[in-house]
């Protein structure tokens, strides 16, 4: 077993600061000394080095599986050190959370999938059947063995895309197109997991999924609406309890009643009307808590039924969920759309029946995502504008940050002057509340060439592209979905 200064050695901004048989206790005393950009660095080393660690981790974790499969019985690895399964023994193991155990062992079992009929070709040097492609998960493997991406990345991912649909009889060429499809967005989401946050990568590969396999998109969403429930139950003081399993669009219309009724107590935008802005003062003075705050709306909700009058109960601004979907002059209506907040993929079919309802605001895009000038001689962004940004960016586009459009603010990356102002949505960018004062208080500043990336700059020199949401991208342009699946009709 590696002692504290051997591991320590492999960091070497600590390390070299360590003598032989330092303890953690020396560790943070010479941490403590440091310099910001010497504690960073200490992060970012031991985390290149936790990866690599991890990577042995997850590998024995899915050998582990492997030995303790249901056929193999009591004489499996797991069961004959007397648990029932592998997550089992990891977690007493790694003293980890049975969630994280499930996870290592999820990665571990995808990282040796096709280990064992690579390693033994005489197995199958008899058949005349085609060969199979490589595993479409490769671009994933090779990422996380090169410590480009950490196993929780891995896993968000493969979860995310989930495999690909079996055509059954189809031919030959479909499947390899499925096949290509489902590998390319693997490729490109590890590419982009450095500037990802591990919860934009899943989002990002569901809607990715949805776009390649619409007609699974839309089985997949009704399934999750067959799984909505409500349940309530008393607990032994008398205390009422509820919990409740949403579908897909009602998770997206109850978040955003929330959202419009709380977002001056999460960080809401700044530059509002005054009725609204002396609303968002009283809700801020408030004495109740944020978890109170929703208790007792809830209760108004119920109340008032679904006449509520949305002003008295919600404030100046209205509730409801903006659904987005993309129309291309060439291939039509897109098969999903997705919440404007969130960026919750939702099936055509869905769409078309809130549009019933609600009618539709046309905004035109480039192949980017950006859209076209709606520019405004004016000091603030025009509702519609606000639109065209919330469509482009998906939400606060800060590096990590996952605040959606409603809780943003338009930043000028200009300065605006009265004499030559003109607030283009080009020269604008969505941010929310605590980024944009971060940006004019902390010295930061947004370039942008022509409609190239927005950039980020410290003041130090450093430089950071702010990337749109990834679920967005590939609404615009991308990956292209397979073929449309055909199957022969049945007499």
């Amino acid at each position: 077993m590696a002692t504290f200064t051997e591991v320590a050695a492999l960091i070497p901004t600590v390390g070299a600061r360590l003598g032989e048989g330092a303890r953690a206790e020396q560790a943070q005393a010479a941490m403590v000394g440091m310099t910001d950009a010497e504690v960073v660095a200490v992060l970012e080393e031991s985390a290149a080095v936790v990866r690599h660690a991890e990577q042995l981790r997850i590998i024995a974790a899915g050998v582990i599986a492997t030995r303790s499969t249901r056929d193999a019985g009591h004489s499996g690895l797991s069961q004959s050190r007397g648990h029932r399964n592998p997550v089992s023994l990891v977690q007493e193991i790694t003293g980890s959370t049975r969630v994280e155990a499930a996870r290592q062992v999820r990665v571990g079992e995808a990282m040796l999938g096709g280990a064992i009929a690579d390693s033994a070709p005489e197995r199958v040097e008899a058949s005349s059947s085609p060969v199979a492609p490589p595993d479409w998960r490769q671009p994933l493997k090779d990422a996380l063995r090169a410590g480009r991406i950490s196993s929780s990345q891995f896993d968000a991912i493969l979860r995310g895309l989930a495999e690909p649909p079996d055509v059954g009889g189809g031919i030959a060429e479909e499947a390899a197109a499925i096949h290509d499809a489902w590998m390319l967005a693997a490729e490109r989401l590890a590419d982009e997991a450095a500037e990802r946050t591990v919860e934009e990568l899943g989002a990002a590969a569901r809607t990715i999924r949805d776009m390649l396999d619409p007609e699974g998109a839309e089985a997949r969403f009704l399934a999750r609406f067959e799984r909505r429930t409500l349940r309530t139950w008393t607990d032994q003081d008398g205390v009422k309890h509820a919990s409740i399993a949403f579908d897909d669009e009602g998770a997206a219309f109850f978040e955003s009643v929330f959202a419009a009724a709380l977002r001056p107590r999460r960080g809401g935008p700044r530059f509002v009307d005054a009725d609204e802005a002396a609303r968002a003062q009283e809700l801020t003075d408030d004495t109740r808590t944020n978890e109170q705050l929703s208790y007792d709306l809830l209760m108004d909700i119920i109340r008032a039924g679904v006449l509520a009058d949305a002003e008295t109960v919600h404030g100046v601004r209205q509730v409801g969920v903006r659904l987005v979907q993309v129309i291309d002059a060439t291939d039509g209506i897109a098969p999903v759309g997705h919440t404007e907040d969130g960026l919750v993929s939702l099936p055509a079919q869905t769409v078309r029946q809130r549009i019933c309802d609600t009618g539709t605001v046309a905004v035109t895009v480039d192949g980017c995502g950006n859209p076209l000038d709606v520019g405004r001689e004016q000091r603030l962004f025009t509702p519609r504008q606000r639109i065209a940004l919330a469509i482009r960016d998906g939400g606060c586009r800060w590096r990590g940050c996952d605040r959606p459009s409603s809780y943003c603010e338009a930043h000028h990356i200009d300065e605006w002057k009265a004499d030559r102002g003109r607030t283009d949505i080009d020269r604008g960018i969505l941010l929310c509340r605590y980024h944009h004062m971060q940006l004019h208080h902390g010295g930061w500043r947004i370039t942008r060439e022509g409609k190239g990336d927005f950039v980020l700059n410290h003041p130090s020199g450093d430089s950071f592209v702010l990337r749109e949401r990834a679920a967005l991208t590939y609404a615009w342009a991308g990956i292209d979905p397979p073929p449309r699946r055909f199957r022969p009709m049945v007499a």
